[in-house]
């Protein structure tokens, strides 16, 4: 594959690293903001790296001599009475990593410690496309609440019209049942939005990291206008920006370093000591008087059931399991763009032939509606306009939302960080 080869479609508006301020939408900048700083399941993936990072640093004190000081206090018996005999030993020692092993198992926990950082970093992108989507949901709940009002009027105003003419002797009592049960059916279906509305109130007081019975104020300010198309780029700067590759690319030179170390477990260790000691008859004496000595340690495996070499096996193993996930990573980096932006291409041209029904449809039904006040055509067909131009509005709401939710998901996958270093805190 080309990885200079541009995607199929390219914008030329921003990519910003916080990509939702291109909705220009503060509501939603701000609740975004609070779940950056406060969601659980990300403060979660944070100590995760925390673990990472200090792993990291318990690998590479592997690097440096170690120090220990000892003391021992022994009672004479019996003579001189009341007498103590003291020691103090001062050893350090230290492994001399002739192939590498140590240096190498550092490597691995370093990597481990930037694919963690990239991980957390794909989980704020992550929980910001969740919070985005959770808002637009809300947004559109309001506005289907808005419609319905909108709708429950204008079929209240036909439900007059029909009893007024039955009782003029120009309808039927079935036309009025009838239209009764549209508006009865409008009120049930704002109810059940009404209870799907709060659902998502609460789903979003959870992503910020609150408690969902807390009374949060969320108004947003209906669904906001799509933004220019972004500069797509290409997929190799792709590869290079987004984090879960990152992350994969990281652990697969983990494993790397890590099969490096395993062949080197199978080779001689060599340790050197140097350890210092004084003895003396009580604290006064103590200090004295000290000896030293030097010492090198050899230790070769000779035999170990094969036990060694399978380590190593396993390891060279793994990383090319982590290869093939590196592989399969950025295959999928490719495929979430293009679908986002195949999706966002066809949701616009459906959204713009439910504009051109939906005109339509509105334009039948004030034509059908007149003919009816004037006895000029059945009810039955005034009532199929109406529920058609009512459900082409319903359509066509939850379609612009949805060709939000395949911006969301294009700029979630074009993303590579939330504007953070690696080393920032949540």
């Amino acid at each position: 594959m080309d990885l200079d080869e541009p995607f199929s479609e390219a914008g030329s508006g921003p990519r910003p690293e916080r990509w939702w301020r291109a909705f220009e939408d503060p509501g939603l900048s701000e609740r975004i903001d609070r779940a950056l700083s406060a969601n659980l399941d990300l403060q979660a993936t944070w100590q995760r790296l925390e673990e990472a990072r200090a792993l990291a640093e318990q690998e590479a004190a592997g690097l440096l001599p170690s120090l220990e000081l000892r003391g021992q206090a022994q009672e004479q018996d019996p003579e001189p009475l009341g007498s103590e005999r003291l020691s103090t030993t001062l050893r350090a020692e230290y492994e001399v990593d002739l192939w590498g092993r140590i240096r190498a198992g550092v490597e691995a926990q370093e990597r481990r410690a930037r694919a963690a950082a990239a991980d957390y970093q794909a989980a704020a992108l992550s929980l910001a496309a969740e919070v985005a989507r959770t808002w637009y949901q809300i947004a559109e709940a309001e506005e289907r609440l808005r419609l319905l009002d909108e709708q429950l009027s204008t079929s209240e105003a036909l439900l007059r019209l029909t009893e007024r003419r039955l009782a003029n002797g120009q309808a039927r009592r079935p036309e009025v049942l009838r239209q009764r049960q549209q508006v009865e059916a409008l009120r049930e279906r704002r109810h059940a939005l009404r209870a799907e509305r709060g659902v998502l109130r609460n789903q979003l007081a959870v992503l910020l990291g609150e408690p969902p019975q807390a009374e949060t104020a969320v108004e947003p300010e209906g669904l906001p206008e799509l933004p220019a198309m972004p500069d797509t780029g290409v997929p190799a700067q792709l590869v290079q920006r987004r984090p879960d590759v990152r992350s994969a690319f990281h652990e697969l030179q983990a494993a790397d370093r890590e099969a490096a170390a395993a062949v080197s477990r199978r080779l001689p260790r060599l340790t050197l000591t140097a350890e210092g000691r004084s003895t003396g008859d009580g604290l006064a004496a103590l200090g004295d008087d000290w000896s030293l000595s030097l010492g090198a340690g050899l230790v070769a495996p000779l035999l170990d059931a094969g036990r060694r070499a399978a380590e190593a096996d396993q390891a060279r193993a793994v990383e090319r399991r982590r290869l093939y996930a590196y592989g399969e990573a950025v295959l999928t980096a490719f495929q979430e763009v293009e679908d986002a932006l195949l999706q966002e291409r066809q949701q616009r041209r459906r959204v713009a032939s439910l504009q051109a029904q939906l005109a339509d449809a509105r334009e039948a039904y004030e034509r059908l509606r007149a003919q009816y006040r004037h006895g000029m055509t059945d009810y039955g067909d005034v009532l199929t306009a109406l529920r058609d131009a009512q459900g082409i509005e319903r359509d066509l709401l939850t379609a612009e939302r949805e060709l939000l939710e395949y911006r969301i998901a294009l700029y979630r996958a074009l993303a590579g960080g939330i504007g953070m270093a690696e080393e920032t805190s949540p």
